[in-house]
Formats: structure tokens, C-alpha cells, sequence
């Protein structure tokens, strides 16, 4: 069906789907705690009726799912998918005729409609404080908006096809923000209300700004979605509504019709302040920065509003199936998007910016020995465009070294690539460049290097399955584990500085150039091997978010041929906390042991939930 309004959209959830938290609970710390819990055994949406300290319910893993986001767009998901489609090749059309007879139709939706009648949004009003104050992690610097669709339109163009919805974490309390009458708006690399923001800093008209939280689940998705250039975030989010965007103008704003609050106001062209700090997505707190400020002019909210929000952290998390729907979506558009390109996997247990894996096709040489080339090209598109040219790490195979290869076994893939890699050739640095907002690991804010390893070719190499027997380490290792075949993880010294870890890893390297290590071509510096070893998604968010490329990677007999840096087996990973690295994201114990009661014998949340 095409959902109207948020609360439509919960009414129609599976009553196992939708856990109705009829006691008060605290936005502060206590909400988020339930929350992670829930998602963690895959649990329901969670509605708390009683917010404590507003007048407002608020629901929070409405996607956290792939069943349950599944279920919301399952009326419109393949309709949109095959427009998609159709965009990707047109010609589809004449080979499949019968699968597109309802494109048409669903085309139709993709048109806003400027509303005359429904603006009942406007007859309530309330203020940011009033709002459920929903804060996430313990250092959090105050509440924040984590699902809100902020649109922007440009200077003098007041043409809706013409805006941009992005999501931008909004904070709205804490730090020297003036209460009810400021926020602060995070936006990073690559958003669009960012060119927004350059084009009216030459101009003399206020930059207005509107906020929608709530809405048919189709319009928080859009916010998210990355667009092909020309596609407008109001088409797409009622394409996949099924139901077309409904909106008007009052005051000089955009007003969302079937939005649950409206948040109004301008932006502070030429004036910041200290955001943050915020838990974010990577599993780590992004620290203080000044952002631009928005001044509160009003906050609209329809009759029994719900307010939506969601809790992030160290992946997977509900976000994280956002991701698998655009995955899902965008597929069709990756061979057009980038040529040459079979496959893309921005893996989401490491934070998604951290780690691209890859299949592209090799069709320049056909007739001469297999080595990286096509596919270095399709690298060098990927880091060059959109979202993708944020990844830190990229690893890019041939398709025609195996077929079946697919970037979603990570494990596979990797021993795919560690066995064929030849780490005199197939290491592509890029040094002082830019890197994601959100990623602490380099050398400065938005600073860092890249890595390429593009592998092409026969194996080169059997991955051992078992630990190196009798191998003299130094005692700066205290343990070895093995992560999967032909990756180790070393228990080392913490870090202390870049001097006192060149003397470590120099004796280290001596150490491992005086055996043959070929099997075990990957070793991953830790604090606990044992911890990385445990599992696969500790091994790949601690060493694709704790290190950056150029300054973490060592390896035996490394040297320099024509500026290219070059090594021999074993490539070694410094993949330790290091001092100038955000905190990591930990919680509160006293809200933990409070939670616990909630879910204990004679709690509220006692039996409510399968597996808690």
C-alpha cells in the first residue's frame, strides 16, 4: 500500500513487528540502550508512548530489519526498480515490454504535488526543547536529529524539482547553542546542501532551510539515497511511495504536508559554532567542530505526532539496511555509473567510507599476460566520483580469475586477493588527500591517504590455514591468532609514538624476513589478537578504521622503484588505537544496568522481546 503518513505506516506492521513501550523511559542514554538491544536480536520497531520530558511518542528501529524494510517498500520496490533499470538500459524496454506496462504509472508519482488543502501541519507549534531529547552515547554534546530530511533550495529558485533532501545529523541542544533558538547543522563532503551554502554566501538573500522528521518511510529514504545526477530526492521519494510528494510554501519555506514536525529556519551564512561531540556510524565518537547555525524561526507538528529517530554506533546497525536497500536499487546503474564495473560491496561493518571491495572485467589485452589493467582504471573512476571517492581502502579483483567471486563473502574475497597479490606491483598509494569527515585516522580533519590493491592473475601463493610453527617473534608480540587463512593478528605493545613504532616494527621485520612467511601474507597489528580473531567483523572495522594507509603499512624488504612503494610478503597493518583517534564509543554502566532490569523478571520489557 502507499502510506500517507508515518503513523500509517506502523498501524499496517505485524503486531510481532511493532513493540509498544507503554512506560517512560529517558531519551537520555536510556532509549538508545533499549534500542541497540532490540536491534541486536533482530527485535521490532519500538513505539515509547512516554517520552519523559516531552509531550511527543517517538519510534525508533522502524528499518532494523531487512525483513521488516522489506515489508514497507515491497508495493513499490520492484516498480522502482525496474525505472531504474529502464535508466541503466534503455533498450530493456523493447526486449521485456510486459514487465514495464505499469512504469507509466508508476512514473506519475514521481511528480510533487503542491498541496491546497492539507495543511493542517501548521496548527500546532512547539519548540526544540519540547522535542524528545534523544541522546545517544555518554559524551554526546547534547541531543540531536538523527533521521531528519533537511531540504535546501538554491538562491532565487523557488522551483521544488530544483531542491536537494539530505540527511545531516541536526543538533539541537548542549554546546553554546542558544536554546530553542539555535542548532547545529553537520554536513560533510559531498552533500548538496553544501553547494547550496557556497551559492548563497554570494548573495544577499537568507539561506532558508527546512527540516521534516517523520513521514512515510519512503521520505527518510530519500534523503539518504545517492541520486543520479538530474533525480530529484521529492521524485524518487514518491516513486517509491507510490504516492506523490506533497508540499506548500508558507513563510518563504518548503512545508512537507505529510510530515510529522516541520522544523523552519536559516542558516547563518557566515557565522559557526562547536558541534558534537556525536557517536557516530564508524563505532567512534566524531569529536567537536564548528559547523554553520541555524536560527529556529518555527517548529510545525501534525495532530499526534510521532517522532522518529534512530540510534548509531559501531556497524551493523539500523542504518545499515538502508544500505542494503540502496544496494539493492542502484545495482542496475554500476555498469553505466562506472565502466568496465561487475560488482561493488562498500562494506558496512567497517563503517562503509573504510573499505570498498570490487569485480571489475578486463578487456584491454586480451591476448597478453593477465595483469591489473582495465581494472586499475575502474579504481581510479571509483575514488574519483561520488560517495565512492571517500573509501580509504579498495581492493579490486578480475572477474576472469574466477567468475563465481563475489564481494559479499568477505572472507572469500579476501583470500581470493591475499593468494593472488603481487605486493611489488599491485599497491596503489594516494598520499595527502581527502578523506572522510567522519574517519580520524589520518593526519588531519578530512586528511589522509588511500590505498588501491588492484589483483589480477594466477594464485601466486597458498594461504596457510594454520599458524606459523616455531617462528621467533620479538617481545614486543605477545600472542598470535589466526583470523582466516593466510591473515594473522598479532597481540602487540600499545602504541606509544611514530619513533617508538618504527623501532618495534623495524625488529619485527627483521624477524619476519628471516623465515618464509609467503602463506601468511597479511599481519594485523592489534592491543588482542584474540579479540580480532574472535570474528570477522572485529577483524574488519578495527583494521580499516584505525589505520590509514600511508603511514600504517609496513612490510619486508619494502623500498622504492620509480616513486612506486614496493614489499614482499608479509604486508604488515599497524591497526592499534593510536593517540589522535577519537574515542571509541562505549556505554554508560549505570543506564546499562538499568536497562537490564527493564528486560529482568518483572520489568516492562520483560518477555516482550524473542531473545532478550
Amino acid at each position: 500500500m502507499s502510506y500517507s503518513s508515518l503513523q500509517q505506516a506502523l498501524n499496517d506492521l505485524p503486531e510481532s513487528q511493532l513493540l509498544r513501550v507503554t512506560g517512560e523511559v529517558d531519551p537520555n542514554l536510556e532509549m538508545a540502550e533499549i534500542h541497540r538491544r532490540v536491534f541486536e536480536v533482530s527485535g521490532p520497531a519500538l513505539l515509547f508512548e512516554k517520552v519523559k520530558g516531552s509531550p511527543f511518542q517517538a519510534v525508533s528501529n522502524v528499518y532494523g530489519t531487512k525483513e521488516r524494510t522489506t515489508y514497507l517498500f515491497r508495493n513499490q520496490l520492484e516498480q522502482v526498480q525496474r525505472l531504474i533499470q529502464l535508466k541503466a538500459d534503455p533498450s530493456d524496454l523493447f526486449r521485456h515490454p510486459g514487465q514495464y506496462v505499469k512504469t507509466p504509472f508508476t512514473a506519475l508519482t514521481g511528480l510533487p504535488l503542491k498541496s491546497r488543502w492539507n495543511k493542517s501541519i501548521l496548527q500546532n507549534t512547539t519548540t526544540l526543547d519540547q522535542l524528545p531529547q534523544v541522546i545517544s552515547w555518554p559524551a554526546d554534546g547534547g541531543a540531536f536529529i538523527t533521521l531528519p530530511q533537511v531540504m535546501s533550495l538554491p538562491p532565487n529558485d523557488s522551483h521544488i524539482m530544483h531542491s536537494n533532501i539530505g540527511m545531516y545529523r541536526i543538533q539541537i541542544s548542549g554546546n553554546t547553542y542558544l536554546p530553542n533558538r539555535e542548532a547545529g547543522m553537520h554536513y560533510q563532503l559531498h552533500r548538496g546542501i553544501g553547494i547550496h551554502h557556497t551559492l548563497y554566501n554570494e548573495t544577499e538573500e537568507e539561506f532558508k532551510v527546512s527540516i521534516f522528521v517523520g513521514g512515510p518511510p519512503a521520505h527518510a529514504f530519500a534523503a539518504i539515497m545517492p541520486l543520479p545526477e538530474g533525480l530529484s530526492e521529492v521524485t524518487f521519494a514518491g516513486l517509491l511511495s507510490g504516492r506523490r510528494y506533497r508540499y506548500f510554501w508558507h513563510d518563504g519555506f518548503v512545508i512537507s504536508a505529510d510530515a510529522d514536525f516541520c522544523i523552519t529556519g536559516v542558516i547563518k551564512k557566515k557565522e559557526m559554532k562547536p558541534e558534537g561531540p556525536f557517536g557516530d556510524h564508524l563505532g567512534y565518537y566524531s569529536l567537536m567542530h564548528d559547523f554553520p547555525v541555524l536560527e529556529i524561526k518555527n517548529v510545525y507538528h501534525r495532530k499526534n505526532p510521532i517522532w522518529q529517530f534512530t540510534v548509531v554506533g559501531r556497524p551493523p546497525q539500523e542504518d545499515s539496511y538502508f544500505g542494503w536497500l540502496i544496494h539493492q536499487l542502484v545495482t542496475p546503474l554500476a555498469p553505466k555509473e562506472f565502466p568496465g564495473l561487475k560488482e561493488v560491496h562498500a562494506v558496512d561493518a567497517a563503517g562503509v567510507h573504510p573499505l570498498l571491495l570490487a569485480i571489475g572485467m578486463e578487456r584491454y589485452m586480451p591476448f597478453r599476460q593477465r595483469v591489473p589493467e582495465e581494472i586499475l582504471t575502474i579504481a581510479n573512476h571509483l575514488l574519483g566520483k561520488g560517495q565512492t571517492s571517500l573509501t580509504k581502502y579498495l581492493f579490486i579483483a578480475s572477474d576472469d580469475d574466477n567468475p563465481s567471486l563475489s564481494t559479499h563473502d568477505i572472507a572469500s574475497f579476501f583470500q581470493h586477493m591475499l593468494s593472488r597479490i603481487d605486493f611489488k606491483r599491485d599497491l596503489h598509494f594516494q598520499t595527502r588527500t581527502t578523506i572522510d569527515t567522519l574517519d580520524y585516522s589520518g593526519d588531519g580533519w578530512n586528511t589522509g591517504s588511500k590505498l588501491v590493491i588492484a589483483a589480477r592473475g594466477p594464485e601466486v601463493r597458498q594461504l596457510a590455514k594454520e599458524l606459523p610453527q616455531d617462528i621467533a617473534l620479538p617481545a614486543s608480540c605477545k600472542h598470535i591468532n589466526l583470523i582466516m587463512p593466510g591473515v594473522v593478528a598479532v597481540s602487540f605493545d600499545a602504541y606509544i609514538n611514530a619513533e617508538n613504532t618504527k623501532i618495534e616494527l623495524d625488529e619485527l621485520i627483521r624477524h619476519l624476513s628471516s623465515g618464509k612467511n609467503d602463506a601468511w601474507p597479511l599481519w594485523i597489528l592489534t592491543e588482542d589478537s584474540q579479540w580480532m580473531s574472535a570474528h570477522l567483523n572485529n577483524f574488519i572495522w578495527a583494521t580499516f578504521t584505525r589505520s590509514q594507509p600511508a603511514r600504517d603499512i609496513y612490510g619486508v624488504h619494502a623500498t622504492f622503484e620509480h616513486k612506486h612503494w614496493t614489499c614482499e610478503a608479509p604486508l604488515i597493518i599497524d591497526a592499534r588505537i593510536k593517540p589522535h583517534h577519537a574515542p571509541v564509543l562505549t556505554k554508560d554502566p549505570v543506564v546499562s544496568k538499568k536497562v537490564d532490569q527493564l528486560f529482568a523478571k518483572g520489568g516492562m520489557l520483560h518477555g516482550k522481546v524473542k531473545g532478550l
